[in-house]
């Protein structure tokens, strides 16, 4: 009987605290990821997707010219698992932060060689791109920031959206080649 008190006690416990969802992340992690035709990983980005919530975004919450760690909580990470001209730029396997700068009628992603940054913790001098877009109307409002990675020929469109706009950024898989 004893035992059984014991238990009860741990069961009831438990269970109370585990059904406390008041605290959670109002802007929880999420992952994109890429594979190569052969199914070995060519890119994965990790990012934290904050909610719209009737807010007016770009030009307020994210003000214009100015850098944004493309997301919310610690800025986003690239990591890329092949060598990959990302637009122009040659790019090395390895992991990056991506901040972007967005601007009404332009916005330029930054990749950074900083890793483990908390939002725009930004130090300019470890740039490796900055990769100037035009940023294109979304055919439906995207209530929860995205980013998604889409299969293309020997690579991927990078997709990052949210609110009324997204952009797109042409990334190709040397390694494929």
């Amino acid at each position: 009987m004893k035992y059984f008190g014991v238990l009860l006690f741990i069961l009831l416990s438990t269970s109370i605290n585990a059904q406390d969802f008041s605290d959670l992340d109002k802007s929880p992690m999420d992952v994109a990821h890429i594979r190569n035709n052969d199914n070995s990983p060519m890119a994965r980005i990790i990012y934290s997707r904050p909610q719209k919530r009737e807010r007016e975004i770009f030009g307020e919450l994210v003000p214009y010219n100015t850098v944004w760690r493309t997301g919310a909580n610690e800025a986003t990470e690239l990591t890329l698992y092949n060598d990959m001209m990302i637009e122009d730029y040659y790019i090395c396997a390895g992991t990056y932060t991506l901040y972007t700068i967005p601007n009404k009628n332009k916005w330029t992603l930054i990749i950074n060689e900083a890793t483990n940054t908390w939002g725009t913790n930004y130090n300019p001098d470890l740039d490796i791109a900055k990769i100037p877009t035009i940023p294109k109307q979304a055919a439906a409002p995207i209530e929860t920031f995205s980013i998604a990675l889409q299969p293309i020929n020997q690579g991927a469109l990078l997709l990052i959206g949210w609110d009324n706009i997204y952009i797109e950024i042409l990334m190709k898989n040397i390694s494929s080649e």
